[in-house]
Protein backbone atom coordinates (compact mmCIF):
# COMPACT_ATOMS: atom_id res chain seq x y z
CA UNK A 1 0.00 0.00 0.00
CA UNK A 2 1.33 3.17 -1.05
CA UNK A 3 1.44 6.02 1.32
CA UNK A 4 4.91 8.05 1.38
CA UNK A 5 3.89 10.54 -0.68
CA UNK A 6 1.40 11.50 2.08
CA UNK A 7 3.81 12.16 5.00
CA UNK A 8 4.29 15.65 6.47
CA UNK A 9 1.34 16.55 4.79
CA UNK A 10 -0.25 19.36 6.72
CA UNK A 11 -3.32 18.76 9.40
CA UNK A 12 -6.51 21.04 8.23
CA UNK A 13 -9.94 20.55 9.66
CA UNK A 14 -12.36 19.09 7.38
CA UNK A 15 -9.33 18.56 5.07
CA UNK A 16 -10.10 16.16 2.22
CA UNK A 17 -6.79 17.02 -0.26
CA UNK A 18 -3.80 15.59 -0.03
CA UNK A 19 -2.14 18.48 -1.38
CA UNK A 20 -3.36 21.07 0.66
CA UNK A 21 -4.07 19.84 3.82
CA UNK A 22 -6.02 16.14 5.49
CA UNK A 23 -7.64 16.09 8.78
CA UNK A 24 -7.56 12.11 10.14
CA UNK A 25 -10.96 11.34 8.26
CA UNK A 26 -9.54 12.76 4.95
CA UNK A 27 -6.65 10.94 5.36
CA UNK A 28 -8.51 7.90 5.89
CA UNK A 29 -10.69 8.36 2.85
CA UNK A 30 -7.56 8.53 0.68
CA UNK A 31 -6.05 6.07 2.27
CA UNK A 32 -9.02 3.52 1.15
CA UNK A 33 -9.27 4.74 -1.77
CA UNK A 34 -5.81 3.63 -2.93
CA UNK A 35 -7.11 0.50 -1.72
CA UNK A 36 -10.41 0.52 -3.79
CA UNK A 37 -13.11 1.16 -1.24
CA UNK A 38 -15.25 4.08 -1.07
CA UNK A 39 -16.02 5.24 2.34
CA UNK A 40 -18.90 7.95 3.04
CA UNK A 41 -17.55 11.04 4.18
CA UNK A 42 -18.26 13.64 7.16
CA UNK A 43 -18.22 16.72 7.05
CA UNK A 44 -18.06 17.69 10.39
CA UNK A 45 -15.03 19.84 12.31
CA UNK A 46 -12.13 17.87 13.85
CA UNK A 47 -13.04 19.98 16.92
CA UNK A 48 -16.54 18.63 17.79
CA UNK A 49 -15.46 15.75 19.39
CA UNK A 50 -18.79 14.81 21.05
CA UNK A 51 -20.32 15.20 16.98
CA UNK A 52 -17.90 12.69 15.38
CA UNK A 53 -18.39 10.47 18.61
CA UNK A 54 -21.99 10.57 17.95
CA UNK A 55 -21.35 9.67 13.94
CA UNK A 56 -18.59 6.96 14.69
CA UNK A 57 -21.06 5.38 16.73
CA UNK A 58 -24.08 5.08 14.38
CA UNK A 59 -22.28 4.25 11.47
CA UNK A 60 -20.73 1.67 13.38
CA UNK A 61 -23.00 -1.27 11.96
CA UNK A 62 -21.03 -0.04 8.15
CA UNK A 63 -17.83 -1.66 10.05
CA UNK A 64 -16.66 -5.28 10.84
CA UNK A 65 -14.56 -5.23 13.73
CA UNK A 66 -11.65 -6.96 13.57
CA UNK A 67 -10.04 -9.37 16.10
CA UNK A 68 -6.55 -7.90 15.87
CA UNK A 69 -4.95 -5.13 13.46
CA UNK A 70 -4.32 -5.78 9.62
CA UNK A 71 -2.25 -3.73 6.98
CA UNK A 72 -5.08 -1.48 5.38
CA UNK A 73 -7.62 -1.25 8.55
CA UNK A 74 -8.85 1.76 9.91
CA UNK A 75 -7.89 1.96 13.83
CA UNK A 76 -10.04 4.01 15.89
CA UNK A 77 -8.75 5.82 18.56
CA UNK A 78 -10.21 7.64 21.86
CA UNK A 79 -8.20 11.36 22.35
CA UNK A 80 -11.15 12.23 25.02
CA UNK A 81 -12.27 10.55 27.89
CA UNK A 82 -15.93 11.28 27.04
CA UNK A 83 -16.17 9.89 24.20
CA UNK A 84 -16.69 6.39 22.54
CA UNK A 85 -13.87 7.58 19.27
CA UNK A 86 -12.81 10.77 17.65
CA UNK A 87 -9.46 10.17 15.57
CA UNK A 88 -8.59 7.11 13.49
CA UNK A 89 -5.24 6.11 11.05
CA UNK A 90 -4.75 3.31 8.71
CA UNK A 91 -2.30 0.09 10.04
CA UNK A 92 0.24 -0.14 8.29
CA UNK A 93 1.24 -3.65 9.21
CA UNK A 94 4.54 -4.02 11.54
CA UNK A 95 3.00 -2.36 14.83
CA UNK A 96 2.67 1.02 12.73
CA UNK A 97 -0.48 3.18 11.04
CA UNK A 98 -0.25 6.43 9.77
CA UNK A 99 -2.67 9.33 10.95
CA UNK A 100 -2.91 12.93 10.43
CA UNK A 101 -2.80 14.58 13.56
CA UNK A 102 -3.32 18.12 14.58
CA UNK A 103 0.20 18.08 16.71
CA UNK A 104 2.25 17.14 13.44
CA UNK A 105 0.22 16.78 10.52
CA UNK A 106 0.34 13.21 8.12
CA UNK A 107 2.72 10.92 10.37
CA UNK A 108 3.49 7.08 10.86
CA UNK A 109 3.27 6.31 14.27
CA UNK A 110 3.17 2.55 16.53
CA UNK A 111 0.51 1.29 17.43
CA UNK A 112 1.88 0.52 20.96
CA UNK A 113 2.65 4.20 21.41
CA UNK A 114 -1.12 4.35 21.15
CA UNK A 115 -2.52 1.13 22.81
CA UNK A 116 -4.44 2.67 25.83
CA UNK A 117 -6.02 5.06 23.48
CA UNK A 118 -7.44 2.00 20.64
CA UNK A 119 -10.88 1.39 20.99
CA UNK A 120 -10.40 -1.35 17.71
CA UNK A 121 -9.46 -2.08 14.68
CA UNK A 122 -12.30 -2.09 11.86
CA UNK A 123 -12.94 -2.38 7.63
CA UNK A 124 -15.90 -1.86 5.84
CA UNK A 125 -18.52 -4.74 5.54
CA UNK A 126 -17.85 -6.32 1.97
CA UNK A 127 -14.28 -4.80 1.49
CA UNK A 128 -11.48 -7.29 0.49
CA UNK A 129 -14.48 -9.89 -0.52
Amino acid sequence: MKYEDLIGTPFIDGGRDKEIGLDCWGLAREMFHRQGVDVPDYHISAMRTAEIAREMTAEEMDWERLNAPEEGCLVLLRLSPEVWANHVGICLGGGKFIHAYSATGTCIDRLARWRSRIVGFYKPKGAGQ
